[in-house]
């Protein structure tokens, strides 16, 4: 019987194979790099809006605090928008003939809502609560960007699954006081600019429950480091030094609380998950945190 095939077939039948692993391999390196890609995440998108409302201009220029128009961004699971009649508290006064404004006017008379288009979008799938993220140490900055610095706004990071599993493995480096939620500059503790961190014994949420500073507080008291001074007790070690645990005779004398001096993200982001009893990386990666 004849030869049907040429025994160059051989070669060119593992020429297919070769060249088919590879076809495979790049198209899905390629559809990885599709999903991650601006074109699906639309990071740095920005969409038209009725009012080409800038942050930058009100945060930034005028002063004004991210509560004032997301008023539930701390008691709410969604930031919230703000009404109409927010704009027109400022732009009954000023601005008052602007055409850039007259969908805000329009919409005040008429009582029908601006169409703002939503940014940070989720799926429907993915539950998202702002009041625990909030409350729990997470900066406006850290999923929003440097929203006083955009003319537009526009979505920063990719809001992807991966995305927030990353922050949620290792939450300490996203944490910061409470009292710095809303700073949009703030870049954490160094050397060379310490934070000092204390209990303050008040009640409410427990991330309320801790007072931070960014100066030396024994600058204004030198014995703002040790505790309550009473006859008879252990003295607290000093925080920075470690020295102390010693007897004192002294009469009672009402002193502040202990701080903690930090001069890196690490220390403080794990001091303050403890504090604000931040769940495992275990549990925070689970996945009924996200899906409900």
């Amino acid at each position: 019987m004849a030869q049907v095939f040429d025994r160059s077939s051989n070669a060119l039948a593992r020429a297919s194979l070769v060249l088919s692993g590879l076809i495979v391999i790049a198209l899905g390196v390629t559809l990885n790099s599709l999903q991650r890609s601006p074109w699906v995440t639309r990071q740095g998108q920005r969409p038209d809006q009725p009012v080409p409302f800038s942050h930058k201009h009100h945060v930034e220029g005028l002063g004004l605090q991210c509560q004032y128009c997301h008023v539930s961004v701390e008691k709410s699971s969604y930031a919230g928008i703000p009404p109409t009649k927010t704009c027109m508290n400022c732009h009954s006064q000023i601005w008052t003939n602007a055409q850039l404004l007259e969908p805000v006017r329009q919409s005040w008379a008429t009582g029908a809502s601006l169409q703002w288009i939503k940014v940070h979008d989720l799926p429907d799938f993915v539950y998202f609560n702002h009041e625990i993220h909030v409350n729990k140490g997470i900066g406006c900055a850290s999923c929003h960007g440097r929203v006083d610095e955009m003319p537009l706004m526009y979505e920063q990071n990719s809001l992807q699954m991966e995305w927030c599993l990353n922050c949620h493995r290792n939450p300490s480096v996203n944490l910061r006081p409470t009292s710095e939620i809303y700073n949009m500059a703030w870049a954490g503790p160094s050397t060379d600019k310490p934070v000092w961190c204390a209990p303050n014994g008040t009640a409410g949420p427990t991330a309320q429950q801790l007072g931070c500073v960014t100066k030396d507080p024994a600058d204004a008291n030198p014995m703002v480091a040790q505790a309550d001074v009473q006859s008879g007790t252990h003295l607290q070690p000093h925080p920075t030094t470690g020295e102390g645990q010693t007897v004192s005779d002294a009469p009672a004398i009402a002193m502040p609380v202990n701080y903690l001096k930090f001069t890196s993200q690490a220390e403080l982001g794990h001091y303050l998950m403890k504090q604000y009893h931040i769940r495992t990386a275990n549990e925070l990666s689970s996945c009924e945190v996200c899906h409900r």
